[in-house]
């Protein structure tokens, strides 16, 4: 079984900056992608930013310029570096990656979520 946990949301002031970190846990053989996406209230969730294992990047258009998704593949942790934070930006963040998990012998493709980490962006 595969656990994600976040961390590194909260309350920010219009134009400043957050850095999420998801770290991924559990019967890792190997992670493929790994992304954030968001859910705003009342609203539908919605991708954010992908990275694959070798690094190529996809954003949303509407965060271009202004966040970077990173990953250690060492520590299978993902992170998205936000600046120049908008109040259109308040959501709940979740990380997502999927792979495979369990031994060479008995291998088993995951889907995992985390738990989310409320981003809060106001004056």
């Amino acid at each position: 079984q595969v656990q994600l946990v976040e961390s590194g949301g909260g309350l920010v002031q219009p134009g400043g900056s957050l850095r999420l970190s998801c770290a991924a846990s559990g019967s890792i053989f190997s992670i493929y992608a790994m992304g954030w996406y968001r859910q705003a209230p009342g609203k539908q969730r919605e991708l954010v930013a992908t990275i694959t294992g070798g690094g190529s990047t996809n954003y949303t258009d509407s965060v271009k310029g202004r966040f970077t998704i990173s990953r250690d593949n060492a520590k299978n942790t993902v992170y998205l570096q936000m600046n120049s934070l908008k109040p259109e930006d308040t959501a709940v963040y979740y990380c997502n990656t999927d792979g495979l998990t369990g031994s060479l012998y008995s291998l088993k493709a995951f889907d995992a979520w985390g738990q989310g980490t409320l981003v809060t962006v106001s004056s």
